[in-house]
């Protein structure tokens, strides 16, 4: 099963999906698995691999960039080297021409993530982060974001977050999803809009059509393997279509992980490994 969902153990494998996928019409932005790592050399390590990651995107021209979890770039170790391992990815993703999005983990990252993302692209550029349509905060995350013109990925949100801090019910998560993404897309910078739900994708597209918004001013982004169906389908229609490849060998802990913060991502999974 998680061969689906995952771009192979190493390198080589990504790099190959990688070029599959971009033969398909489709962009791709990778992610290295490996969060919440314990030693600055751990962190080192990773940061290593998404440097040659940059290097060989570069050399085989691939229409991809780069996704990081601050805590596997050494956050929970030590700020001070989180934030010299990131930048140095940054600033290499700067002279490539390319871009590093910093991933939103749980709620208890929030702010932190947050200023590193405005710290570096006030001296790079090259930088965006995700905003989670389920906190209460995000909208105020999504003014001043697009105040700085950071590009921004919107998403729902996968982690369990408690009632003090986010949104319970779907109906509300997808009202206030909606809502940030018509900020994002009236005036955000190059924003992608991260859903595989139908609804949410549909009213992007009547929002963007309504307003003048080109299909070229924002683009769709998906998790490999989920809905293949929709991705080609936005793909054939002119939009841009991201899809976020992890690759690693820790994708067991990741999957575990994310089926134990939040039972309701095995429906999510099982329901997706049988459509096309």
């Amino acid at each position: 099963m998680a061969s689906r969902f995952i771009a192979g153990t190493d390198l080589a494998g990504a790099l190959e999906a990688g070029r599959r996928i971009n033969r398909q019409g489709l962009a791709v932005t990778f992610a290295y698995l490996g969060e919440h790592c314990a030693s600055t050399p751990e962190a080192a390590a990773s940061r290593e691999v998404y440097l040659e990651l940059l290097e060989e995107i570069a050399r085989q021209g691939l229409d991809a960039n780069v996704s990081i979890k601050p805590t596997q770039f050494g956050m929970d170790v030590s700020e001070t080297e989180c934030r010299a391992n990131v930048e140095q990815l940054v600033r290499r993703a700067a002279t490539l021409d390319n871009f590093v999005r910093l991933d939103m983990e749980s709620s208890a990252y929030t702010d932190r993530t947050l200023a590193l993302t405005t710290e570096l692209h006030a001296r790079y550029g090259s930088v965006g982060t995700v905003i989670q349509a389920y906190l209460y905060r995000s909208r105020e995350d999504v003014e001043r974001l697009c105040e700085g013109g950071i590009r921004v990925r919107l998403c729902k949100g996968a982690y369990l977050e408690p009632p003090e801090v986010a949104f319970r019910r779907k109906a509300e998560v997808d009202r206030n999803f909606l809502e940030l993404m018509r900020m994002l897309v009236a005036r955000g910078a190059y924003p992608a809009i991260a859903t595989h739900d139908e609804k949410m994708i549909a009213g992007t597209r009547e929002f963007a059509a309504a307003n003048g918004v080109p299909s070229d001013a924002f683009e769709f982004q998906m998790l490999y393997g989920i809905r293949r169906d929709l991705q080609r389908k936005l793909a054939a229609e002119g939009y841009k279509v991201r899809l976020y490849v992890p690759f690693g060998r820790a994708w067991y802990p990741y999957f575990m992980r994310r089926l134990a913060e939040r039972p309701a991502n095995l429906l999510f999974l099982l329901r997706n490994l049988w459509r096309g």
